[in-house]
């Protein structure tokens, strides 16, 4: 039996293809959720055609979003304990169809190192990792993701690599490791970009810009000079500004509030995947700090500034998309020139998610 260990909506995203892949092939997985996020999971798996999880490791009556650094261990140790004590119930699962157990974690979070853990030492189980290999090459930058992709390779028996830089990196790793091509982001990506448009009253034409991350969001003097940056710009061009709660609160903390308007710098709440590609795809640019919304402009063709010191992604960098360096005259320097920077679509050039369901089934999983 194949079982996925899962904590946050953007691993949910990333695996869904993975999943119905799998589901294709005559094998129906387990989803086992770690509850790093909690508000709008049940949308998310709705939209994404996703079962609800299997097993919460957290129990839902008590999950809560992680929003702070200070939250993580209470939450890591409720997981393990839970795991450790549900161990027998979740190896039965696991053994249910007579193939091989396997479990598969996606990506950097901190689920990703933990679930890896958890399926080799209590459940004696193999363990696939998806969208493996990814490196900046500095442990405090993006901090933990670094860290969290370090130790989970040293558990992993399949590394699912998403280009040959990640194969690389992955060398001297245990395991076979596997180039997929691309990043399931791609998948997920051609499922949902041409979705039903949000029912919003925006300008024409936009910029879209979401900056979210603790190591941009917990330094005062950066966090204001993005969003000033921003808000200069939209006097040329309406910028749409995609904030949580965190951000919100952070802004109102700060101060920064007279940034925004109704007009031009326009604050709106997040919205769900399957509102927000269709709305991100009919941008002009996207200035963020996620890598993996890099990644998708980078397949979309779509100008984009990684609003960040560094990058786990550095092949996605060149011509449409750009790493600033968490330098404000870089990323004015974007601003100025993003008309020059469109460029292909590479949506419809890889399937990575079969290649790894093909894996699978090679391996007696599926």
């Amino acid at each position: 039996m194949i079982s996925f260990i899962l904590g946050t909506t953007a691993e949910l995203i990333k695996i869904a293809p993975v999943y119905h892949a799998i589901v294709n092939r005559g094998t129906k997985p387990k989803i086992w959720f770690t509850a790093q996020h909690v508000d709008e999971v049940s949308e998310v798996l709705a939209d994404l055609q996703l079962p609800e999880p299997d097993a919460w490791l957290v129990p839902r009556s008590k999950a809560r979003n992680l929003e702070t650094p200070s939250q993580v261990p209470g939450w890591a140790l409720t997981v393990a304990r839970n795991a450790w004590a549900r161990r027998a119930e979740l190896r039965a699962i696991l053994a249910e169809d007579g193939r091989p157990p396997l479990v598969i974690v996606h990506g950097d979070t901190f689920t990703t190192p933990g679930g890896a853990l958890i399926a080799k030492r209590f459940l004696g189980a193999r363990v696939a990792h998806v969208e493996a290999g990814c490196r900046s090459g500095s442990l405090l930058s993006p901090l933990p993701e670094e860290i969290n992709r370090k130790v989970a390779a040293k558990l992993v028996d399949l590394h699912f690599a998403p280009s040959a830089r990640e194969a690389h990196n992955l060398r001297n790793a245990r395991g076979a490791v596997i180039d997929t091509g691309a990043n399931t982001a791609i998948d997920a990506l051609r499922m949902a970009v041409n979705g039903t448009f949000p029912d919003l009253d925006l300008p024409a034409e936009y910029g879209l810009a979401t900056l979210h991350r603790f190591e941009l969001v917990s330094r005062a003097d950066k966090y204001r000079e993005a969003l000033e940056a921003l808000r200069d710009h939209s006097a040329k061009l309406p910028i749409l500004y995609m904030a949580g709660a965190p951000e919100r609160e952070r802004i109102e903390r700060l101060g920064l509030g007279n940034l925004f308007d109704s007009k031009r710098f326009i604050i709106q709440p997040k919205m769900r995947y399957l509102q927000f590609l269709p709305l991100m795809a009919r941008a002009k640019f996207v200035v963020t700090d996620s890598g993996g919304l890099g990644a998708e402009c980078f397949y979309l063709g779509l100008p984009c500034a990684i609003h960040r010191e560094r990058t786990e992604s550095p092949q996605h960098i060149g011509e449409t998309v750009v790493l600033t360096g968490m330098q404000k005259d870089k990323l004015a320097d974007f601003l100025a020139t993003y008309q020059n920077r469109r460029g292909p679509s590479l949506v419809d050039q890889y399937q990575p998610s079969e290649i790894i369901v093909d894996t699978l089934a090679q391996l007696g999983h599926c």
